[in-house]
């Protein structure tokens, strides 16, 4: 990995690249979505303020636990203008989602019981497959195939 000196106060698209772990590809990416930004050299080369690894990590993070782009960008639209952010401010941003990543364990918890329960019986048959058809749902419909 290419080594920054502390002292730098702009990276190249290669170096956030490397430092951050994310592909040029994906900054470039994050860039045209406007979740981060450079300003552009005199020869149209990318600069980017070594606040932007923050960015970047935020935003990794919360890809990990299911926050989709146009969340992530919407909470980092509310960080100050004009100064970093602090922990806090992150803190801030993190603590919005809380109630929904609770919301989406319960589901996986629920969702990882059931298939427990599935793959035990071994039936995996549409009438009474508790993941396929919860309830036999789809039986109500009447006949025929309703999954296609």
């Amino acid at each position: 990995m290419p080594q920054v000196h502390h002292a730098t106060k702009e990276l190249t698209v290669g170096q956030l690249s490397a430092r951050s772990g994310v592909a040029v590809s994906a900054l470039h990416f994050y860039e045209a979505q406007g979740l981060i930004h450079a300003r552009r050299t005199l020869g149209n080369q990318r600069r980017y303020q070594r606040e932007m690894l923050r960015r970047v990590a935020f935003i990794r993070a919360s890809q990990r636990v299911g926050i989709p782009l146009s969340r992530i960008k919407d909470a980092l639209e509310k960080l100050p203008a004009g100064r970093n952010p602090t922990p806090r401010d992150w803190a801030r941003l993190s603590a919005a989602w809380r109630d929904d990543l609770d919301n989406r364990i319960g589901q996986l918890q629920h969702l990882r019981d059931r298939l427990t329960g599935c793959i035990g019986c071994g039936c995996l048959s549409l009438t009474t497959c508790q993941l396929a058809n919860p309830d036999d749902i789809l039986g109500s419909e009447g006949p025929g195939a309703r999954n296609l």
